[in-house]
């Protein structure tokens, strides 16, 4: 597995830890799904980056949020946007770590 360049890999843990900043306390805010998808998006990331053997890197990240946060609301559309942010976000990931490894 190629390396990450540590510019990228420093730019991705800067916008988990906005990510999750942003998005403290959005289980008490279902009528934000903004919030909902920031949160999904940045755990993601967090996914992709693991997938791609950073567990060190992530460090405390990795483990901010337990698996099942959304608990019961997959089908609600805050549920939803929570599950469309963490596509994106591993997807996107995932586009970028592989750009930012050619060489």
């Amino acid at each position: 597995m190629p390396e990450l360049p540590d510019e990228l890999l420093d730019q991705l843990l800067d916008l988990i830890e906005r990510l999750y900043g942003e998005s403290e306390g959005f289980q008490a805010t279902p009528d934000d799904q903004q919030l909902w998808y920031n949160r999904g998006y940045a755990n993601g990331i967090i996914k992709a980056l693991q997938d791609l053997g950073q567990e060190q890197a992530l460090g405390r990240l990795r483990e901010i949020d337990p698996e099942g946060v959304i608990g019961g609301h997959q089908a609600l559309p805050w549920g939803q946007a929570y599950l469309h942010g963490f596509d994106m976000g591993e997807r996107e990931t995932h586009e970028i770590t592989e750009q930012g490894t050619r060489r």
